[in-house]
């Protein structure tokens, strides 16, 4: 670790810029030599008498400018680009946004990455759907969605309804998914430099995409039952955060469902706080689990958003929110501001789906799937630790010693699966390591090739990283 030390004194401007640009200078003149590691942001901050987040903004900085390449947990080196072809540098901004994913998967592997829809064939009802609309609306699905027809609004009032509790139809805004619902709520109700609390561990598209909006993110810690009360009071009394999303019902990866009591004290909290509330209830549907939602507990602060990647089908994008009252508006024009607007021929097809009962039915058949893939991986995994559910697509696989997480991803692909290692579900950098991964079993064209995955998977953890010894 390089003992070197910043000279603020000289240039103008914010005090992270100086600090960048004297790391570029340092990097420039030698005293940051290639490979030298830069201080930890802790230590530096102590050192000038500057806040961590001062730093942190001015190794990112130098990061966008493929100065140094930071590892989670290693810290953050200078990199040696006179060595380095330019042709195969990786852009660091790509890099920071991407996760841990594969970013073009090889055909040849095994997808235990996703937990898309099971293909169940129904993508005949759904081409036989688009046939229909494509005959009565030519002029519609050739031009711009300039308006929007009442069934839109009513297919998801009837979606997003869960456990006896229904949005009012004028609250609920078409999206392009629940991904896109989500960004529209968080770009609708914020702005650049707000904070966004999310779990420790969550569905990291969100948090990388609001980063990439400007806003600050913060992660508040959970345990089996979700969001831990006092620790999301001590955010809001002390980082005064705008928003935070959550998903109570099977959480992804944890697959963790929040109790009635913890959620009435989560909607209490950003009550007493102001702060606003995403419920991501994606895989809530499928769970069978009749745990009020939060949208129902705080209806006034709680942005609902659902759709049909997970349970019906991915490719047509569809997705709903429900908004507390006098918000659909806003949302509904940020989102055409953030996505470009929703395509016609998408939005009425799942309208069509919802309507016609289709949906539902394909739900019901994805749910029992499921189940029996559940039943075929508790089967091929018993005697391991894992977290599972009877109707989500995945598993939460605690890994037995030696193996850590990335290691065991990277032996995973190299024998021909794919799975998602933990930082693929970090929200931010942290010193916590849980040693898991996430099997998502929803891809497999069929249980055979279900089982023959697993069975790969089963010899890695048996192996205990005998076999695998690393590659560069």
């Amino acid at each position: 670790m390089t003992n070197w030390l910043p000279d603020l004194s000289q240039g103008s401007g914010p005090v992270y810029m100086r600090l960048a640009d004297n790391i570029e200078s340092a990097i420039a003149s030698g005293a940051l030599p290639a490979g030298a590691k830069l201080p930890p942001q802790r230590n530096l901050a102590y050192d000038i008498g500057v806040t961590i987040g001062t730093i942190g903004r001015a190794y990112a900085l130098v990061h966008e400018r493929g100065l140094v390449a930071g590892e989670v947990g290693r810290g953050t080196y200078v990199l040696d680009r006179a060595d380095t072809p330019p042709s195969e540098q990786v852009d660091p901004v790509t890099l920071s946004l991407s996760g841990t994913r594969v970013a073009d998967a090889p055909p040849n592997k095994l997808r235990f990455d996703t937990t898309a829809a099971p293909d169940l064939g129904q993508g005949k009802i759904i081409a036989g759907i688009m046939a229909e609309i494509g005959e009565q609306h030519l002029a519609e699905i050739s031009s711009y969605s300039r308006s929007f027809p009442s069934n839109w609004f009513e297919a998801g009032r009837l979606w997003l309804a869960r456990n006896g509790w229904s949005p009012e139809v004028e609250n609920v805004v078409p999206t392009l998914g629940a991904h896109a619902a989500a960004i529209s709520v968080i770009a609708a109700v914020s702005a650049p430099g707000d904070k966004i609390v999310f779990e420790n561990l969550t569905y990291t598209q969100v948090s990388r995409s609001v980063r990439l909006l400007g806003r600050r993110t913060l992660t508040v810690e959970s345990d089996e039952n979700g969001i831990i009360p006092e620790d999301f009071e001590r955010l809001c009394q002390q980082q005064h955060p705008k928003l935070v999303f959550t998903m109570p019902t099977l959480h992804n990866p944890t697959l963790a469902i929040m109790p009635y009591e913890r959620r009435v004290a989560i909607a209490d909290i950003a009550r007493r706080h102001g702060v606003w509330i995403i419920e991501d209830d994606l895989y809530g549907g499928m769970a069978n689990d009749a745990t009020p939602l939060l949208a129902a507990i705080a209806p006034d602060r709680t942005f609902l958003v659902n759709g049909l990647s997970k349970s019906v089908a991915a490719g047509v994008r569809g997705g709903w929110v429900a908004c507390p009252p006098h918000f659909a508006q806003r949302i509904k024009v940020t989102h055409k501001m953030v996505t470009g607007g929703l395509p016609f021929i998408l939005a009425e097809t799942c309208a069509r789906l919802v309507q016609s009962g289709k949906a539902h039915e394909i739900r019901n058949a994805s749910v029992v799937e499921l189940s029996a893939r559940v039943s075929l991986a508790r089967e091929v995994m018993q005697g391991f630790d894992f977290e599972s559910h009877p109707h989500a697509p995945f598993l939460w696989l605690k890994l037995p010693e030696p193996w850590l997480s990335g290691t065991f991803k990277n032996a995973a692909f190299r024998d021909g699966v794919l799975v998602d290692d933990e930082d693929e579900f970090k929200a931010a950098r942290g010193e916590k390591a849980y040693h898991r991964v996430r099997i998502g079993f929803s891809s497999p064209k069929d249980r055979n090739e279900l089982v023959a995955g697993l069975m790969v998977l089963k010899r890695l953890l048996e192996n205990g990283g005998s076999a695998y010894d690393g590659e560069i």
